[in-house]
């Protein structure tokens, strides 16, 4: 049987670490573990930015939803860069 189409929407999710005196970030890892070897810059970056957005959405904490639009912000340079080399 060949399988054509991931059943898993989203590749990339991310997760919110650390603590206050260290400085908290965002960490990502793939659902699919097969995905990392085959996305390019574009897509990587992409994943990163949806999986930022989704996690915003359940974002509680202020700090947190600071962490996460500053994220979003630099990724989307980045991806913005990336575009229009």
């Amino acid at each position: 049987m060949n399988i054509i189409e991931n059943e898993i929407p989203y590749l990339v999710e991310a997760r919110t670490c650390g603590c206050n005196e260290r400085g908290k970030s965002v960490s990502y890892h793939f659902i699919e573990s097969s995905h990392a070897l085959c996305m390019n810059k574009v897509e990587l970056i992409s994943g990163q930015i949806q999986a930022c957005e989704r996690l915003l959405k359940l974002a509680k904490e202020d700090g947190e939803i600071v962490l996460l639009r500053d994220e979003i912000s630099k990724l989307k340079l980045a991806l913005e860069i990336i575009q229009h080399k």
